[in-house]
């Protein structure tokens, strides 16, 4: 029998594996949906997997055969933690848990005004504030702006400077979190205005994503529940 938690990992993986295509078609690339899991052929944006699968049992030298794993750097997003990739060249490269949060349960009020992205100078600030100096701003490209599914939530400070965001996505049952960041104050800063802004953009959907160590512990103070394991495979 699938339980509500195991519904809610395939939901939560499906939502993930929708946002890595809107980031990889955000740069020019292909993409494709399967029974087994979601692949892009060509090598994906920095920090985002070649594939994830979308049900358990994947069948591993398949999987490797849709993705490139020539060029350096390809990864898997093992869902439901249930694959030996090792068979195929993969070695673990963390592990994770799936999380969860009604879309009913309460939230502390936040400090921070908020605002969606919708222009390239803003996200551009989006971007550069959650990079925090590390040189990855570009990942973010202004053609993820034409995504309808893609809301990229800012939290700004009285200047209107940002100082906390996320990325939400959104999937027919649920809204995927991702990138939650606060320079100051970590995730803990960030929550009250991603779930606020959540809130108001999506009343009806409950809220999912992935963390491991302290982001999870964060996560689960502001309303989450684990609801299973994951694993990141990188190849070589």
């Amino acid at each position: 029998m699938t339980t509500s938690k195991q519904l809610m990992v395939r939901a939560a993986a499906r939502n993930n594996a929708e946002w890595c295509a809107a980031m990889s078609r955000s740069h020019g690339l292909t993409s494709e949906f399967g029974p087994q899991a979601w692949t892009a052929p060509s090598r994906t944006p920095r920090y985002y997997p070649d594939a994830v699968t979308l049900v358990p049992g994947a069948e591993p030298a398949a999987l490797a055969a849709r993705i490139d794993t020539i060029t350096p750097g390809a990864s898997v997003k093992d869902s439901f933690a249930d694959l030996d990739l090792s068979e195929v060249g993969f070695h673990v490269l963390f592990e994770a848990q799936w999380i969860h949060r009604p879309a009913s349960a309460s939230a502390v009020a936040p400090v921070l005004a908020w605002d969606v992205a919708g222009a390239p100078d803003t996200l551009r600030a989006w971007a550069l504030a959650w990079d925090d100096g590390e040189g990855n701003a570009s990942l973010f490209r202004p053609e993820l702006l034409d995504d309808p599914a893609t809301f990229v939530l800012a939290g700004r400070s009285a200047s209107g400077r940002v100082v906390a965001g996320a990325v939400a996505s959104r999937s027919d049952h649920v809204v995927g979190i991702s990138n939650v960041f606060a320079p100051d104050g970590g995730p803990d800063a960030a929550w009250p205005v991603v779930l606020d802004a959540v809130h108001w953009l999506f009343p009806t959907l409950p809220v999912v994503g992935y963390e491991h160590g302290d982001n999870l512990a964060a996560a689960v103070r502001h309303g989450f529940e684990p609801v299973g394991p994951l694993r990141v495979w990188l190849h070589g």
